[in-house]
C-alpha cells in the first residue's frame, strides 16, 4: 500500500525590507516583541522563585534532621547531667538534677525558636530579584529609546 504524496507546507513571503514596511506592520512587530518580553520576564522570575524555594526547602529537610539527631544526643547528654547533679550537688535527690536539665531544655527551645522566628522572617518572602532588576534595566533601555 502505498503512503500518500505530501505537499510541503507554503513558504510565506518574504519579509519586505525595513525602509519599505508600513507603520502598521512596524506596530504589529513591537507590540509581538513587548509581548514576547513580558512573557520572558514572567518566565524568569517564575524560574528564580522556584529555584529559591527548592533550595529552602531542601535547607529546611536537612536542617530538621540534623536538629533531631542533635536533639537525641542532649536528650543523653542533659540525662547523664541531672544524674550528675543528683549525686553531686542535691545529695542523692535525682529529680532536682531533672528539673535544672528540664529548665535547661526550656532556655534552649525559646533561643531556638528566636532565631528560627529570625531566620524565617529574614527570607520571607523569596523574591525574584533578578527578574525585577531586569525589568528595571528593559524600562530604563525603553525610556532611552522612546526620548
Amino acid at each position: 500500500m502505498p503512503e500518500p504524496v505530501q505537499t510541503p507546507p507554503p513558504i510565506p513571503p518574504p519579509e519586505p525590507p525595513p525602509e519599505h514596511r508600513t507603520l502598521a506592520d512596524l506596530v504589529v512587530e513591537v507590540s509581538e516583541n513587548a509581548s514576547t518580553l513580558v512573557r520572558e520576564e514572567i518566565e524568569l522570575a517564575k524560574a528564580e522563585i522556584s529555584d529559591k524555594v527548592g533550595k529552602i526547602l531542601r535547607g529546611s529537610a536537612v536542617g530538621a534532621a540534623a536538629g533531631v539527631f542533635a536533639f537525641l544526643a542532649m536528650i543523653m547528654i542533659f540525662h547523664g547531667i541531672a544524674w550528675l547533679l543528683g549525686e553531686e550537688v542535691f545529695s542523692g535527690n535525682i529529680w532536682a538534677g531533672y528539673f535544672v536539665t528540664a529548665a535547661a531544655f526550656l532556655l534552649l527551645a525559646a533561643l531556638a525558636g528566636f532565631i528560627a522566628y529570625r531566620s524565617v522572617r529574614a527570607g520571607s518572602p523569596p523574591l525574584p530579584e533578578q527578574a525585577i532588576e531586569e525589568a528595571k534595566l528593559t524600562k530604563e533601555m525603553l525610556e532611552k529609546e522612546t526620548s
